[in-house]
């Protein structure tokens, strides 16, 4: 017989000894993992065994038997999971989807109950928290639930750039921003595994974009790479330390992530010191074997092609299986960490009452106020009546679509959020909304984690046209109108153009409204709950306040309603540049690639000028910038003291924050560090630093303390292959946004400093024509 026939032969017996093994018979003639030398568990694997253990299960012929004497988990629409060797004492370990939550089913065969879990708000959302201890509270919650419904890892964080606004998944990601992404992912991260939940940081590299995330190849310098688009995964590796990470579909400069031993192998296991072990995105990359060389150790979902040719290979020697078993030892060493190694009693029943509390806590501490005209909010006393229009004002978007979905229970939308905190709304509007969108299609409840049986979102509705007389009346007989927005996106695709701006029937609704409203006086809310960056400029002078709720997770209606009311002083900035307009982007030219009609490759043209690093250095004017966001009270910043007037190994820096309003409220600082740029071109600034303030009470301060250590002066010089930190004059700026600076001070470096060497790895096999400011 043919060998791959041999191979699915075997599979199929392996398959019943799977289901009628008796351990009393096997146990003296098998080592165990656990009990026996973890090489010596590989070694007594068969080829076929090996082959198998390096790609996933989720097959319909397998099934995630446990070991004996343990309990048949029936979870369905995880990840995936790993094949399970019960003569080897290795068991499946389930992973599962939760960018913003656990995402399973919840319908299970033969099982009359229903399943839900909590949906937190998404990544760009939390990140505008700038607080990476409230992320790790998300985190623990998160893992806590995974760990009560036996799911071993969580695909979680995700931490790609918020490249271009058009970028069809920015709302899993953190931010335009290195620093931001990693702090928040290592955060993320910290907060699951004290579950004992592992985490998979994905995508791993430079996957910013969804048209043909598969075969694309992101065409980066070594500079770029280094400074912007590794620096996060870094940062969460080294602060966070995830039990795995996830290679992305892409190419870098020429070769597909998963297929990269200078990516996996050099940068991620012999300059960060990763220990874990890495899987790939699912059916990511293109060769199996070669994805086994390059130290991609575990294939999902997995694949009977795929284990024939890593089997093949193996029998032939083109792989060595020295390689094949350093990949499954790294699998084994973090199965041996999880809960279903250990045995845990899950429950099936976490603690949602506590998850749900932290879901709007995040949510409340996140939102960002935009704009706020003559203090119109919080909401005064005389405010009895709101008039919420727009139909996502009574339906709200509580996600993303694809694999950042969860399935939760229920939804708090603005105007049950405006109810629950005791305002009337109108009945007729109410009613109208609600009818209409009941026109929408309903969520998939069989639905598994394949991108082709997620659920749809009900935006194929337009904006329900209202009758100007229903607007009238409301602004007769309502004290204040609110209007929401909603975009929602969704894996697998890139948002197009349009989605950047208002539709014609949001911007007919919006005029109407504002002109009806301050006819009489009364003011208008707009309430953005969205998935990505959108067009204001045009629209923003008919609003009298912007509350930015991205997406905001399930208890997202009471969030807002906390903020309006002035329960919860808004403290979030945006994490991510809000543009005057699309052509302003310094992607415009090249994404999502070229050809344009179907896209091979993306040169990152922009270079390191990415978000802010562009629009502050070019002197592009934003409509809001990377850092903003409102509070109801106000903060003086004073004090700002350096530990040294020249760079010894690190430097001090100190700031008094005083809340010097009349209401109580947090901030962020942000720290900002100018370069001198003589030798290499160098941003205007880059933000190195970031503290948020405890609840300031009026008139109370409190000193925030930075440290700047020798890489954050550090830039990435590709001829060198080194992190170099220029000499001369470096200037602290210390403020609240990247361009509200309240404080500068400077200090010297004396002598250039050599702060890190590292590989000649990944160099781009073109010329790229990068940004230059001089």
């Amino acid at each position: 017989m043919k060998f791959s026939n041999h191979i699915k032969y075997s599979t199929l017996l392996l398959l019943s000894s799977f289901l009628t093994i008796n351990l009393s018979c096997t146990t003296d003639k098998h080592p165990r993992l656990g009990e026996s030398p973890v090489q010596e568990v590989i070694d007594a694997m068969t080829i076929e065994e090996k082959s198998l253990m390096v790609t996933g299960a989720k097959r319909r012929e397998v099934v995630p038997v446990p070991l004996p004497g343990r309990k048949q988990k029936n979870i369905t629409a995880v990840g995936g999971y790993t094949y399970p060797f019960v003569h080897l004492g290795i068991p499946s370990i389930m992973l599962s989807d939760g960018p913003a939550g656990l995402r399973i089913a919840p319908r299970r065969p033969n099982d009359p109950e229903t399943y839900y879990c909590t949906a937190f708000p998404v990544g760009t959302l939390v990140a505008s928290s700038w607080d990476p201890q409230l992320v790790e509270k998300v985190g623990n919650a998160m893992g806590h639930e995974a760990l009560e419904y036996g799911v071993d890892i969580l695909l979680s964080p995700a931490m790609n750039i918020h490249r271009d606004p058009l970028g069809g998944r920015s709302f899993e990601y953190y931010s335009e921003d290195p620093l931001i992404s990693g702090k928040m992912g290592a955060a993320l991260v910290r907060g699951i595994q004290s579950q004992g939940i592992g985490t998979a940081i994905k995508h791993f590299v430079a996957n910013n974009q969804e048209t043909n995330r598969r075969t694309i190849d992101a065409v980066v310098s070594e500079r770029a790479l280094r400074e912007i688009y590794l620096r996060g995964f870094e940062i969460a590796v080294k602060e966070g330390d995830p039990w795995t990470v996830m290679s992305s579909y892409n190419k870098v400069n020429g070769t597909y992530t998963p297929q990269s031993e200078e990516l996996l192998e050099i940068i991620l296991r012999k300059e960060w010191g990763f220990d874990g072990f890495v899987l790939t995105d699912w059916y990511g990359g293109d060769d199996p074997v070669e994805q086994m060389k390059a130290g991609n150790d575990l294939l999902m979902p997995g694949l009977q092609d795929w284990s024939d040719a890593i089997a093949e290979a193996l029998e032939n020697g083109s792989l060595e299986k020295e390689l094949v078993d350093r990949n499954i030892a790294r699998i084994l060493d973090v199965i041996t960490r999880t809960s279903t190694y250990k045995d845990y009693p899950y429950s099936n029943k976490p603690n949602f009452k506590e998850s749900i509390k932290i879901a709007r806590e995040a949510a409340g501490e996140s939102m960002v106020l935009l704009k706020n005209d003559a203090d119109i909010l919080p909401l005064k006393p005389d405010i009895k009546k709101v008039a919420p229009f727009g139909n996502y004002s009574y339906k709200l978007t509580v996600g993303g679509t694809g694999s950042g979905m969860v399935n939760n229970e229920y939804s708090i939308s603005l105007a049950q959020g405006l109810e629950n905190a005791g305002y009337e709304i109108d009945a007729a509007l109410h009613e109208k909304y609600t009818d209409y969108l009941k026109k929408g299609k309903p969520q998939n409840l069989e639905a598994d984690s394949l991108i082709t049986a997620m659920p749809k979102p009900d935006s194929i509705l337009g904006e329900l046209p209202l009758d100007a007389s229903l607007i009238r009346q409301n602004a007769e007989e309502s004290d204040i109108a609110m209007v929401s927005i909603m975009r929602v996106f969704g894996e697998g695709g890139d948002r197009k153009l349009e989605t950047f701006y208002l539709t014609e029937e949001e911007k007919n609704l919006l005029k109407n409204v504002s002109e009806a409203f301050r006819a009489k006086g009364k003011k208008v809310v707009v309430v953005l709950n969205i998935g990505g960056v959108i067009e204001t400029a045009s629209w923003r002078e008919l609003a009298d306040a912007i509350l930015l709720a991205w997406q905001p997770g399930q208890e997202g209606g009471n969030a807002m309603a906390d903020i309006l009311t002035g329960k919860v002083n808004p403290s979030g900035k945006l994490a991510t540049t809000f543009p005057l307009d699309y052509p302003d982007v310094p992607t415009t030219k090249n994404f999502p690639g070229t050809p344009a009609e179907n896209p091979e490759k993306v040169v990152h043209e922009e270079g390191i000028y990415v978000g802010y690093r562009y629009y502050d250095s070019f002197a592009v004017n934003p409509a809001y910038e990377f850092g903003f966001g409102l509070s109801y009270t106000d903060f003086s910043y004073d004090n700002l003291k350096l530990g040294s007037e020249t760079f010894e190994n690190e430097i001090e820096v100190t700031a008094d924050i005083k809340n010097t309003g009349n209401k109580a409220g947090r901030e962020v600082v942000q720290l900002y560090l100018a370069a001198p740029g003589k030798a290499m071109d160098k941003p205007v600034k880059e933000l190195k630093n970031f503290a948020k303030t405890k609840l300031l009470a009026p008139g109370e301060s409190q000193t925030i303390t930075f440290v700047l250590d020798a890489r954050s002066l550090a830039s990435f010089v590709s001829e060198r292959s080194a992190w170099i930190a220029e000499a001369g004059k470096y200037t602290v700026h210390v403020g609240a946004s990247s361009r509200d600076i309240r404080k500068s001070a400077g200090f010297d470096l004396e002598k250039e400093l050599t702060v890190e060497k590292v590989h000649k790895v990944l160099v781009p096999q073109e010329k790229i024509s990068e940004f230059k400011r001089k």
